[in-house]
């Protein structure tokens, strides 16, 4: 094998190391745009497109926490206390340690907060605080209010 051929060997084998992580570099900047947008309608009132939005992050990352909680302020606001606590409850486990910065925070009917992620390389906060008041207030709401199925 001559020289040439061998280094062109060498940088096939170094980009096959590399791609898959600059794939799922690609994959969560993705993420977090889709999370973002689904933020902003859900902020405009236009709660069906937002819902897709999260339920479409659920099906790629089951359990991500950002998006089981904003889900949880979308079913609080049809009324459905039980599955909005189970979202929530579902997101806690994987909330502590998610390290965000909250740009912005909109409650939904005084009773869950949905969040918006900032610029990720300053995430100082951590979602579980966020989660944990959601479950509380939740928990508030259902024995208060009239459910819907």
């Amino acid at each position: 094998m001559n020289r040439k051929t061998r280094r062109f060997t060498a940088i096939l084998v170094a980009l096959s190391f590399m791609a898959p992580g600059l794939v799922w570099a690609q994959g969560q900047a993705g993420v977090t745009g889709r999370l973002n947008a689904g933020f902003e309608q859900l902020e405009q009132g236009k709660f069906d497109q937002a819902q897709k939005v999260f339920e479409e992050v659920l099906r790629q990352d089951p359990g991500h926490p950002l998006a089981l909680n904003n889900l949880a302020a979308i079913l609080v606001k049809q009324g459905k206390f039980d599955q909005a606590l189970a979202s929530l409850k579902q997101a806690l486990p994987r909330s502590r340690g998610f390290k965000v910065a909250l740009n912005r925070v909109c409650n939904v009917d005084g009773v869950c907060a949905a969040c918006c992620l900032g610029d990720e390389k300053f995430g100082t906060e951590d979602l579980e605080g966020v989660v944990k008041s959601n479950i509380l207030m939740v928990e508030m709401a259902r024995s208060s209010r009239p459910a819907k199925k």
